[in-house]
């Protein structure tokens, strides 16, 4: 609703009322992402009635899960800002809310809005036919649905122009006692994702200390346990021992074998062959024995070993030694 400059003037020489005790009201309580973000000892749950210049209301299509985000989304576009605070309830099918700019609160960080308590399903609601009336210093707001339409509708302005109107109606009127309703606290998104992401790094912070303090609780055993533990070396060094004595045996029993000498006598016969144009053919060891045979010229058959009757077609004979 538009307030008129007379209303206008009126409303700002309005203040909020002191903080007063309260007893037997809801109050708000520290949330879960209070404590994570370590913030719950600075939470302030004694709020003051308060109602801003600036106050829209309606209503939304519920739907489970996202009322949070329908109430922002409304309440930004009807405002023409995302910087706002709101405050809503689930009935009948809808979410009825209240809104204002944030600028709005500058002066008034921990108030509430009574009119907040008249919301469906709040403790000062009745009915859809009753007119709920919050006066505060000169200032006057109420709140009724539209008995055609069903909309909500919120009137605010001077208490001089704004009671006579809504006293008009023919209607019920309830006047709301902030001393005893139910206090409804405003909501922003901003604050509350800032406040999960300071909720978040303070976990992750936490969560590394954890993992290094369990880290290094593990070193230290270890490295206790391994200061405790006693070595007893003795059946290592012991096979140690004979590991190495049987590699010495087995290198010195290849050292004997006859291996050597017979490549030796083999590097011998091919280097006496390539002299005689003679090629080794085969070599053989049994039993001790040897016995290898090679290609030579006839010529030379004699030095070498005993011919055999088999020529080849190259012109050399084949001969057999054992030697």
């Amino acid at each position: 609703m538009v307030i008129g400059a007379k209303d206008k003037d009126a409303f700002e020489k309005g203040k909020p009322s002191e903080k007063k005790g309260r007893s037997g009201m809801s109050r708000p309580r520290p949330g879960m992402s209070d404590f994570l973000a370590g913030e719950a000892k600075d939470f302030v749950s004694e709020l003051y009635p308060y109602l801003p210049f600036e106050l829209i209301g309606g209503s939304v299509p519920h739907i489970p899960g996202t009322e949070e985000e329908a109430v922002w989304n409304a309440a930004a576009q009807a405002c023409g800002t995302e910087k706002v605070h709101f405050c809503y309830s689930v009935d009948s099918g809808k979410v009825w809310y209240l809104a204002c700019p944030s600028m709005a609160l500058a002066s008034n960080p921990h108030s509430w809005c009574p009119l907040a308590a008249a919301l469906p399903g709040n403790s000062e609601y009745w009915d859809h036919e009753t007119v709920y009336l919050y006066e505060q210093e000169g200032i006057a707001s109420a709140l009724r649905w539209d008995p055609e339409t069903g909309r909500m509708q919120v009137f605010l302005g001077a208490s001089r122009t704004i009671l006579p109107r809504v006293q008009s109606m023919d209607a019920n009127f309830v006047t709301i006692n902030p001393e005893v309703a139910d206090i409804v606290p405003w909501r922003n998104k901003q604050l509350k994702t800032e406040k999960l992401s300071r909720a978040t790094a303070r976990m992750l912070l936490f969560s590394g200390m954890l993992v290094a303090l369990i880290a290094a609780l593990v070193l230290v055993v270890n490295l206790v346990g391994a200061g405790f533990t006693q070595r007893d070396l003795t059946s290592v060094q012991q096979e140690t021992e004979a590991a190495s004595n049987e590699l010495m045996l087995k290198a010195h029993s290849a050292m004997q074998s006859d291996t050597i000498k017979h490549i030796v006598r083999i590097q011998e016969l091919l280097d006496a062959l390539a002299a005689k144009d003679g090629t080794l053919v085969r070599y053989e060891v049994k039993g001790g024995k040897v016995e290898w045979e090679a290609l030579v010229p006839k010529a030379f058959a004699a030095e070498f070993g005993q011919p055999t009757k088999i020529d080849e077609k190259d012109g050399r004979i084949r001969i057999k030694n054992s030697k």
